[in-house]
């Protein structure tokens, strides 16, 4: 992907490849449906805590928000691991989607931690 695309973009991207995942997985009968909603709830999530975080009060506030959407991006990788490794999908269909997930949750870390150093060179 596009090193000069921003986080709130990338995300937003990120969800809608999540929302065509969990349409794609909602076709499926039985388990598929239940982690279905779990990975939507989760990869969509992120991008609007990204959002969320750009409206944030302070570096402080900032960082909170960028912090919960690093979390879901985890939850998402989860979700997605639990996907390929117990062959409910193909993971060739997949492993973008979790890699892509996973360069996110990269960005996110670093953009936690550059905010923290702020935060406490501050102090």
């Amino acid at each position: 992907m596009n090193q000069n695309i921003s986080i709130a973009d990338r995300t937003k991207a990120l969800a809608i490849r999540i929302v065509k995942a969990c349409t794609f997985l909602d076709e499926k009968p039985g388990v598929c449906r239940t982690l279905s909603k779990q990975l939507l709830r989760s990869g969509t999530s992120i991008g609007a805590n990204v959002r969320e975080a750009q409206s944030g009060q302070s570096d402080k506030d900032f960082l909170s928000k960028l912090e919960i959407a690093l979390k879901e991006e985890r939850e998402t990788e989860y979700w997605l691991e639990i996907l390929i490794e117990s062959e409910l999908v193909e993971k060739i269909k997949f492993e973008l989607l979790l890699q892509e997930t996973k360069e996110v949750g990269k960005i996110l870390v670093a953009s936690t931690r550059k905010i923290k150093d702020k935060i406490n060179n501050r102090n």
